[in-house]
Parts: C-alpha cells; structure tokens; sequence
C-alpha cells in the first residue's frame, strides 16, 4: 500500500554536502525540504520539477543521472550539467518539435501468409509490421488482432504523432475519445483519425478484431494519462488538435465516386479534408469496365492494403515479378514507379493511404 504522506525519493551519493546543495538549490532551483543531523549534516532531502532527492553523504550507489524538462525556447538550451560531486542533470526540452525523417523510398510487398510472427505489444494486443523499412522511420503500418474478445486492459493515453489512423478491418472495437461524447462501436470497413495527442481509450473488444494502424513518424511516444476520465462529458465535433479533426467514418454513409485509377472506384473517408491535406485515405474497388492500366503517382508515401479479395499487381521493374495478392496483404509503391493492378475479383478492395493528400496520377500508355 502506497503512503500518500511520505513521497517517494531518488538517492544520490555526496561527498561533501556543502558543496553539492548550492548545484541543486541555486543552480537548478530545488527547495530544501529537510537536513540532518544538526551537528554535522550528512543528509539533504531538496524537491524540485515534479522530483524528490536524497542528497545521502552515507550512500552506497554510484553517481546518478536527472532528466529535468523546460520549456525551451532555444533547442540549445538542452544541455548536461555535473555536479559537484559527480552526479549528471541533463537539461531537456519539455515539448520538443516532431520530427518526422525523410522518406526513404522503396517498392515493398508484405504477405499475410508469409508473416507467423505476431509481437506481443501494448495492452495484451498482437502486432504484424506491414513496412518492415518503415521507409526510413518515416512511417509505420501495423496490422493488430486482438484474440480474445471482451473488455481490453487499456488506459487513457495519447499519442505524439503527425497523423494516425486506425481502420478496423474484422470484428469490432468499442472505443471513447477526448470531447466526443459517449464510447461508440468502430465497426468492421470503418475508420477514425487520432489526432495528436487526443486522449482516447480501448474499451472492449469482439472476438479475433483485427485493426489497420498507420502513424506518422514510425517511432513516437504514448503517454498515459492518468488525470483524465473519459468520457470527459464535452462533444466539440469541430476542435483541432495542432490542425486535424477528429472523424469517424462509417461506410455505410459513404458515397463512391470514380478513383484515380481508371475502372476503378472509391469512397473518400474525409480524412484528407479532416488534416487539411496531411494523409489521405481512399477504399477503392474494381468497376465492371475495369481495365488494367498503368499508372504512377508522384506523393511522398502511397501505402496500400488489401482489404477483400484478390488481385494482381504488376510493377514496370525488370527484376519485379507479378505479385498474386490476397486479403491482410500489403505493399508500398515509392513515386514515379509504374504499377498496374490485374485480374482483380469482383470482391476487391484496397485501403489506400497516402501522405500528401494532395498528389498527381499519371496515366501511361
């Protein structure tokens, strides 16, 4: 049982505590809390910046290591400082600019059956890397199955990212998000947008659910939150954060529209609209006078899953072979390569995912 009354506290190793207390209290403005004994003190307990320390002439361990963040206007302002009895303060910034790398681009097929390993990953979830590259870091795609269905350990957190998207592809998931009013059913062919660092949660879970995931840089940090209570009883359908809505498209509201690909169609999802261009996110689907043609594309990162059926694709690369796709594949089609998409059932449907939104598609003979 934790004692509320007595706060926890990180020991550091002194040698000489007249030395070592102006660091930390004048320095790096900590407050003196308690010294002891009188005589000849031997012991410095200082707070500051959400921390306690033991400042402990007797201790045992070796040198310690602080992270304190500061709002920075400077990013070098981040620095490390020593004290002066060796113990290391790095200085960093609290809020540090995302940096998503440069796409590294690369023609990439991920086959369900070839992929038998599922990592365990957060909450009890199964994850399968779908861009193994992750293009340079600047992107991750994630298929995620979740086996056992009823409630999911979750917590309520956020993520730091650019963009995120979660499209549930089998089964269903019940999910609350920050200032959207009640849990809801994300049901199977629809898909919601997480913006930056909204607050959400997992609540429940029906058997064998299978999710999309895409975010924007492959490695970002999810943090727990665990002040707020969600629902947090707030519907503002039209805040921002940093620039995007939140939006949960369903399917069955969708309307299709011819694609960028001739014989084919699409349903837009908003999502473009809802990041004002940031990521794009189509389902497309084969008309009855589909007829492959080649095409190419000229956006940063063009990300395509097979949602139903099968199809055939085909690159312009002499040493690519035709690649017979079916359901949980996927592939990545880097700018300017010639691709086209053969033999495609009726039942076909691609998930695709484009960052930017806004991009040209060229037609070849």
């Amino acid at each position: 049982m934790t004692d509320t009354h007595t706060p926890a506290e990180v020991v550091l190793p002194v040698t000489d505590l007249k030395t070592e207390m102006p660091f930390f209290l004048n320095e790096l403005g900590f407050r003196l809390e308690t010294i002891f004994p009188a005589d000849d003190p031997a012991v410095a307990v200082v707070s500051g910046h959400g921390m306690r320390l033991r400042l402990d002439r007797d201790a045992q361990n070796g040198p310690g290591l602080i992270r304190i963040y500061e709002d920075m206007k400077d990013p070098s302002a981040a620095r490390t400082l020593t004290s002066p009895n060796g113990n290391l303060v790095e200085m960093h910034d609290a809020n540090p600019p995302l940096v998503v790398p440069q796409t590294r681009h690369s023609f990439m097929v991920r086959r369900l059956a070839d992929s038998d390993a599922w990592v365990i990953g957060r909450a009890g979830m199964r994850y399968r890397d779908l861009i193994t590259d992750r293009l340079g870091g600047s992107i991750i795609a994630s298929h995620i199955r979740i086996p056992d269905g009823g409630p999911v350990p979750d917590m309520v957190h956020y993520h730091t990212v650019g963009f995120q998207l979660i499209f549930c592809y089998r089964g269903w998931v019940k999910l609350v998000y920050e200032d959207q009013g009640e849990p809801f059913i994300l049901e199977a062919g629809n898909c919601v947008i997480q913006p930056p660092q909204i607050r959400h949660r997992v609540l429940e879970a029906s058997d064998n659910v299978e999710v999309l995931e895409l975010g924007v840089p492959a490695e970002h940090i999810t943090t727990i939150d665990h002040d707020m209570e969600l629902p947090n009883g707030t519907v503002n359908p039209d805040r921002e954060w940093q620039g995007t809505r939140f939006i949960h498209h369903k399917a069955a509201e969708a309307v299709w529209t011819p694609w960028r690909v001739p014989g084919w169609e699409a349903r837009d999802t908003g999502i473009a609209d809802a990041t004002k261009n940031v990521a794009g996110v189509m389902v497309a689907r084969p008309t009855k006078a589909a007829a492959p043609a080649w095409t190419s594309h000229d956006t940063d990162i063009l990300f395509t899953f097979v949602k139903e059926g099968t199809l055939t694709l085909e690159v312009a690369s002499e040493d690519a072979q035709p690649q017979k796709l079916v359901p949980g594949d996927a592939f990545v089609l880097p700018p300017f390569l010639k691709s086209r998409y053969i033999d495609a059932s009726p039942d076909c449907e691609l998930i695709e995912a484009t960052l930017p939104a806004n991009f040209e598609t060229q037609v070849h003979d």
